[in-house]
């Protein structure tokens, strides 16, 4: 079809024949949203193709901390665009000033590189791990997402009965790789324990989100991070704290300044600019001279776009108004509203349901008990009510991602008008969901963990 004049088409119908899908990220093409189109962002809100206006508490899956197009991070980018183009030598003044910031904010950064996304910080900070201590075997833990390179991409959203095996979610990737990863449930003790005391001769790194967004919101407890700490430590295992989720949106300093866990490796993503397109790696000064960034250093480490003065002005402008403003002070506020909002909604619809989160991240699971400690906890999660309650809030003009599993946030611009409204719509969201659940289990047994909600 390649020169065919597509004139006449819609601009969905459009994309789906020029692009796979239609869409340039497998997570964003969402069942009964496949034609949405977005045509502009703003503060808490983005508008559609036809003129509806969300409040849009997906956020892109959370870095636009502080609101879509924040002004003061636009006006920087701006003003850097009229400055400073990409020479790709040397260094500019803004990665020092970054860099500057890093080390100071976050416990664990002592030296600090810039990459482009998550995914290549975490697949650098593996490499490194295998280049220090010569081993091959990494850990990672079911529900954690990583990026998306062979080593990590694998046991996220997995089938019930691919749980404690190898279960791969892309084809084409390569069986050794995958082989080398070792999988174990968060906040195992044991577990963590049985590994090292079996192979922790051979465990190049542990990786993992000490908070498990990619699955809502699994909460770690403090024994189960500080024995990753000590076995790391006791084996001469590199432990790495993927904080692309948590960094920044929990406190400026990462998670790891609330738990007080020291990783040795921490990588950010793109939070740190209201999300432009930037990661960072960081950690001991010792791992990190390992990078070919210092000449002779073993690691390979490479990209023309690393340190982009337009992304790296962003960072610089996000963590300034973090720094300043009450950021972290009104969205963990607003977090608390709608937790609790929807909470006593459920109770008082006789639903049954976990609402938990995290500050400014919260997550509603269709399911009796206590809060998920790991990825099994969550399979009773009626994943028809989780996906049909976010459906009909696309009616009142909310927008939580129709996926399994899938967090929601909050950002500085949302207001509490936002939050009064928002639980008044998921009250008759809820409610019609319920209802619609029993209809469909007088027809058929339904539900469970959905396998196709997989991003950050």
């Amino acid at each position: 079809m390649s020169g065919s004049d597509h004139r006449g088409q819609s601009l969905p119908d459009k994309a789906k024949v020029l692009i796979p899908g239609g869409v340039n990220s497998g997570q964003r093409l969402v069942p009964g949203l496949e034609d949405l189109v977005v045509t502009s962002t703003k503060g808490g809100t983005f508008t559609d193709a036809d003129g509806h206006v969300f409040t849009d508490f997906h956020a892109a899956f959370g870095p636009p901390l502080l609101g879509h197009n924040d002004p003061d991070v636009v006006a920087a980018i701006v003003d850097a665009a009229h400055q400073t183009d990409l020479a790709g030598v040397g260094v500019t003044a803004g990665e020092v000033r970054l860099a500057e910031q890093l080390v100071e904010l976050v416990p664990s950064i002592e030296k600090v590189l810039l990459t482009s996304t998550g995914s290549e910080a975490t697949y650098h900070a593996l490499r490194v791990a295998r280049a220090v201590t010569g081993r091959r075997f990494i850990v990672k833990f079911q529900g954690c997402y990583h990026g998306w390179h062979d080593a990590v991409s694998l046991n996220v959203i997995s089938a019930p009965d691919r749980i404690g095996q190898p279960d791969p979610i892309s084809a084409g990737s390569l069986p050794d790789t995958t082989a080398a990863t070792l999988v174990l449930e968060f906040n195992d003790v044991a577990g963590l324990l049985a590994l090292f005391a079996e192979r922790g001769n051979e465990i190049a790194a542990v990786i993992l989100e000490p908070i498990p967004h990619n699955i809502g919101a699994v909460l770690p407890t403090q024994e189960f991070l500080t024995a990753v700490r000590s076995e790391c430590t006791r084996h001469g295992a590199i432990l790495v704290f993927d904080e692309v989720i948590t960094g920044f949106r929990h406190a400026l300093g990462g998670y790891q300044s609330i738990c007080g866990v020291r990783p040795d490796l921490t990588t950010l993503g793109k939070a740190m600019g209201n999300g432009v397109p930037i990661g960072a790696l960081g950690g001991r000064a010792d791992i990190m001279d390992n990078f070919s960034s210092r000449p002779g250093g073993p690691a390979f480490f490479a990209g023309t776009y690393n340190g982009h003065p337009l992304v790296v002005s962003a960072a610089l402008a996000t963590i300034e108004k973090l720094r300043t403003e009450p950021v972290h002070e009104h969205i963990f506020r607003l977090g608390d509203r709608a937790r609790a909002g929807l909470a006593e909604i459920c109770r008082r619809l006789d639903v049954p349901a976990v609402v938990t989160g995290y500050g400014s991240v919260f997550v509603t699971y269709f399911m009796p008990g206590d809060e998920p400690r790991n990825y099994s906890d969550l399979l009773p999660n009626d994943a028809d009510m989780f996906v049909g309650y976010r459906r009909n809030l696309l009616q009142d003009g909310f927008f939580e991602l129709p996926l399994n599993l899938k967090r929601s946030h909050i950002s500085y611009a949302h207001t509490d008008d936002d939050i009064d409204r928002y639980l008044q719509a998921a009250e008759r969201a809820i409610a019609a969901a319920a209802t619609n659940r029993v209809t469909a289990r007088n027809a058929s047994t339904m539900g469970g963990i959905s396998t196709d909600a997989i991003t950050r």
